[in-house]
This record gives C-alpha cells, structure tokens and sequence, in this order.
C-alpha cells in the first residue's frame, strides 16, 4: 500500500491511497460505501496514528472496490492531482544520520572520518516540500548547494528504549527524502543545522510505502541522478547503522512518536564528493530512486 497526501485542483488536502493508475480519496471512498461521514482522519499523521484500525478500515474498503462505479467520484488519475509530501508538517524535526555510508564517509575526508558512534542530526519541519516541488536555490546564501538521495523510515507508533530485534514493529512504512544541504554553511557554522535546515529543502515523498510491502529495508537498491546522469548508486544493505539499529538507539533516551521521520543517510556520489565539487546549479532536476518505493523528483529554482 503507497499513502499520499494530495489535492484535487484547489481542494483541501487529501488521504489518498494509490490503486493500478489512480489516487483514492479514502474519505471519499469511505463516505460512499458507508452512506454517512468517514472514519478516515484528515491527516496521514493522524491516520499513522490510529495504527491497525486504519490499516483494517482501509484493506476492508479495498475489499468492497467491486463497487468502484458508484464511487468514481474517490478516484483521480495522478495528472488530476497535485502531490504534496506525504506529510507535510511533521510535528518534529526530522532525524537524519550521517555519514552512514563508508564511501560517503570516506568522500567528505578519510577512513577516520567512517563513525563507530552513530551521527544524528536534525532538519527543521519547514524544510519539507513534495514531489516535484521547485526548490530555492538561496544564492545569497550559499554557492555549494547540494543533493543526498537517502530512504527514510517512518515510525508508526509509540515506544522508548526499543530493543533492536523489535525495532521494525514500530514502522509503519518507507519513503524517499533528498536532504538537499548548503555545504559552505555546514562548514562556516562548525555544526549542521543551519546548512540543513533552510525552507523547502527536505523533499519527501512521492508517497509512503507501508512496511508490509518491503520484506527487508536494509537490502533496497538506491540511485540519485542529476539531469540523468547516476551520480549515486548503492544499496542500503551498506549502513553502517542498519535500520534497526538507528532506532533503538535514538529511543534509548528519547521517545519516538507515530509520524516521526528518520533519514538513514546518503551513498557515496554527492556533489561535494566529486573533484572538483559539483554542487547544484539552477534548472537542475534531481531523481532519486529506491527499490520497492518510487522516484521522487525536484527541481531547482
């Protein structure tokens, strides 16, 4: 199952389900086959929230689609519909961990720069923007402006001190994020936050992928292009925290709630990484595929 947040011309925001070449709007959907007002929430947060209770209502109205001609007003064609993150204003800064990747590590320094702790960092929430959103390219800031094609994790309920072996439990799906970054700001400021954190910069999407569709999220192919040429290509079975591990180890102290996002961190390929860099430029599209997910594409302005 792939769960979006999307718009119908200029409607409101939507809980949308992808189904062979279209979007339902679940609450549309739901409205028809029950005759009174839905049970879906109006967020995908809030519908994470509500954990198997939306997954059983929405597998039962999968069920019941032999009706779909009395319910063709829930069904869009993707062109009908305008994208947006598929949550668009997480109500926490968005965890990312760096350097998990050996080769990145090695690229942005040397073999000492590979982490034996793990290395978290945040993104502010007004850094996320959709699928095929412009992002600003912010030249009174920065002249280093660049890409990192990273799978993300979702989490789907709430837990503390998570043991490893129970860490994928608390999943609810996958998604892709492009944590685009201001290279000459992360350096200049001595930290991450600034550089990372800049609106529109965190795109996310096209959709989340719940859990059950992906049998093992540490062994996903994943690829980054700009203007079509490959610039990332690896797979996530090369984390050096695997996915489990990142999340037992954030909840040790910290509780993790439905709806919190984790960037697992980039390959090897980014623009700082070349000789010399190749940081992005205005009109650049960057397409970053993963296994089993989709391809999630931006512009910059």
């Amino acid at each position: 199952m792939k769960f979006v947040t999307a718009t119908h011309h200029n409607g409101n925001p939507f809980v949308g389900l992808v189904y062979k070449e279209n979007i339902i709007d679940l609450q549309q959907l739901d409205e028809v086959y029950n005759g009174g007002p839905s049970q879906i929430p109006n967020t995908l947060i809030e519908c994470i929230e509500h954990g198997d209770a939306f997954l059983k209502k929405v597998n039962e109205l999968l069920n019941s689609l032999s009706l779909k001609e009395e319910a063709s007003e829930a069904f869009y064609s993707f062109h009908e519909v305008t994208m947006h993150a598929p949550i668009p204003v997480p109500r926490k800064n968005i965890f990312c961990v760096g350097k998990n990747y050996r080769e990145h590590a090695i690229e942005m320094g040397s073999e000492q720069d590979i982490p034996e702790d793990i290395i978290i960092f945040t993104k502010a929430p007004t850094t996320v923007t959709g699928p095929n959103a412009t992002i600003p390219n912010y030249k009174n800031l920065t002249n280093q402006l660049d890409y990192e094609g990273e799978l993300a994790v979702v989490i789907g309920k709430r837990g503390k001190e998570i043991k490893e072996e129970e860490a994928l439990d608390y999943v609810f799906g996958y998604t892709i994020i492009n944590d685009i970054t201001a290279r000459d700001m992360q350096s200049r400021h001595k930290q991450y936050f600034l550089g990372k954190s800049l609106d529109c910069t965190c795109p996310i999407g096209p959709w989340i992928v719940h859990k059950s569709v992906i049998a093992n999220p540490n062994a996903l192919q994943i690829e980054t292009k700009v203007n079509g040429e490959i610039r990332q290509q690896s797979s996530t079975n090369h984390l050096i925290f695997p996915i489990e591990k990142i999340i037992s180890i954030l909840s040790r102290g910290m509780t993790l709630e439905a709806g919190d996002i984790i960037a697992t961190g980039t390959p090897a390929g980014v623009g700082k990484g070349f000789k010399p860099p190749r940081f992005l430029k205005s009109g650049d599209e960057i397409e970053i595929t993963v296994e089993h997910i989709g391809t999630l594409i931006n512009r910059i302005e």
